[in-house]
């Protein structure tokens, strides 16, 4: 490690300190996980934690969820505006205030370990109701945000230490299960003060100063490398558009377009040329957008650059005020934050294919699959996202069943599922054939099958059942996805009350193939014909 513009820390103490700042992140996010009472922290770890100076700037970050960590910014910047106090701890989920979506709800405390505020802590989980006009609040059909749950600007749950009982009551009020929301909220709140508990060690270690010192140190080095990737990619604009599968309301294609400008060591991504803002829900906050475009930055550089301020500096992103990426409220939103990012990640990756020939590859599934399933009295609510097939690489085949792009959580385990829910897990299992044919493979999608055994909600916001994954360099697409309700066929996007003993089936999509087929090898043709992975074609 080098240090070119700050002799304030040698190289050593500053590796040093990386390190530390990471490992306080990631207890944070731990912390987090250890603590919360529902599954869908604890177990598919849909959570955030990140730590920032007092400027406002990410020095370090859990390895978490993408599409959370590059809002996070935002937040800190929101809370900032309230003039926080040694002691406070901040809560919003407001996208139109640093926030991405209602049930992403984000605590900010400043760090202030001999009195004076250095940093800020922030952790951001999505829970499994924050109100609105379905269980789960991530309803199909919402035309404006107020149906989506209650909307959090940034308020003080604790004030000098002690929790305001007004405010958290006022929350509990409007969610449904409040006694888990309380227990997540608890598990939250634990995180950042382990950050707190953190920072005052590193300052007994090494001196405020130089921990100070280090922030700033730590910044200069991951822009100093970014900018060195950069300015290895070819100068020039780079443009691609793709397309989303209607918005809940209508099943009409929304269009999203870019233009990627590389001019030595700065990058420009404009979005002029996306639609407008949508009446249904698949509206992103800018700072979504954001959050995919520094992803995909990311993957086409050196994902080993340490991400913090220093990586997004020479970044610009820009959406017309308006537009889906960029909407003005009370537009609905919850489904930009988890399936509008996809397709932002989507969009980006192809504009930069020209210029970084080999670290791009084939489209992944670029959903999330969200499936919802509650009742309606608040006395369970289920929330997963479900992994599909991951794109082929240049000299790889792609993964079968991951996650992919903007989300990185894990999945539910069964038994977990039919332990606290009443849901039955019929079908887990690859599907066979959905793997974009190449020289290298496009990775296999699932099929889970679930019975619900009470009368519920069930609501699936998810993407290609209509434009399918697309395969690079004259690779196969991958296979579509499906919903099914009782075996009958649904829309990508769908909200319905249904029976106790009612089967919800999710189809998720497989990634493209890479490379000519006729160029595959023989040796994994034969594999996977032996592990049941032939992909559409492989007769």
């Amino acid at each position: 490690m080098t240090n070119r513009t700050d002799d304030r820390i040698d190289p050593i103490t500053l590796e040093v300190l990386r390190n530390q700042f990471e490992s306080a992140a990631e207890e944070m996010g731990q912390t987090l996980i250890r603590g919360a009472y529902s599954p869908n922290i604890k177990e598919r770890r849909d959570c955030s934690t990140a730590l920032f100076d007092a400027a406002g700037r990410m020095i370090a970050q859990a390895e978490h969820i993408p599409v959370h960590l590059g809002a996070m910014p935002q937040a800190v910047d929101a809370v900032k505006t309230y003039d926080p106090e040694p002691g406070d701890v901040f809560v919003l989920n407001d996208p139109f205030s640093g926030g991405t979506h209602l049930p992403d709800v984000t605590m900010v405390s400043p760090l202030a370990p001999e009195g004076e505020i250095v940093g800020y802590a922030v952790s951001r989980a999505h829970h499994a109701d924050v109100g609105g006009m379905t269980p789960g609040s991530m309803p199909a059909g919402a035309r404006e945000i107020y149906q989506e749950g209650l909307r959090i600007p940034p308020i003080r749950l604790v004030e000098n230490g002690e929790i305001r009982e007004d405010v958290r009551s006022l929350v509990l009020a409007n969610v449904r299960n409040p006694s888990e929301r309380k227990a997540d909220f608890r598990a939250q709140l634990a995180a950042n003060e382990r950050a707190e508990v953190r920072l005052a060690s590193l300052f007994d270690e090494h001196g405020r100063e130089t921990v100070i010192d280090g922030f700033d140190a730590l910044i200069e080095y991951s822009r100093e490398r970014i900018v060195r990737e950069i300015e290895a990619l070819p100068d020039g604009t780079y443009k691609a558009t793709d397309l989303l599968e209607g918005d809940g309301l209508t099943d009409e294609d929304i269009e999203i377009a870019v233009t990627v400008t590389i001019d030595g060591d700065t990058i420009d991504v404009d979005f002029t040329g996306t639609a407008d803002q949508v009446s249904g829900n698949l509206n992103a906050p800018l700072a979504v957008a954001m959050s995919a475009v520094y992803f995909v930055v990311r993957c086409v550089t050196d994902p080993e650059i340490p991400p913090n301020h220093g990586c997004y500096e020479p970044i610009t992103v820009e959406a017309p005020k308006g537009s889906l990426l960029n909407p003005e409220p009370p537009a609905a939103v919850v489904g930009g934050n988890v399936e509008t990012s996809q397709r932002v990640t989507d969009v980006v990756f192809t504009a930069l294919a020209a210029a970084a020939p080999g670290r791009v590859p084939a489209q992944s599934q670029g959903t999330m699959n969200n499936l919802t399933i509650g009742a309606r009295d608040g006395s369970f609510t289920y929330y997963e996202t479900i992994g599909g097939g991951f794109g082929a690489r240049a000299n790889k085949d792609g993964m079968d069943g991951v996650q992919v792009g903007m989300t990185n959580t894990l999945n539910t385990p069964i038994e977990s599922i039919e332990t606290e829910y009443p849901l039955r897990v019929e079908r887990y299992a690859f599907r066979p054939n959905s793997g974009g044919r190449g020289q290298f493979r496009g990775g296999l999608g699932i099929e889970r099958t679930v019975t619900v055994e009470r009368d519920a909600t069930i609501s699936l916001l998810t993407e290609r059942r209509r434009h399918a994954p697309k395969g690079v360099d004259g690779g196969k697409d991958g296979g579509l996805g499906a919903n099914l309700i009782d075996d009958e066929p649904v829309a990508a996007k769908t909200t319905v009350d249904v029976e106790a003993g009612t089967t919800v089936t999710v189809r998720t999509p497989g990634g493209g193939g890479h490379g000519d087929p006729n160029d595959r090898d023989e040796k994994a043709r034969a594999a996977d014909h032996a592990d049941g992975k032939r992909t559409e074609g492989d007769q």
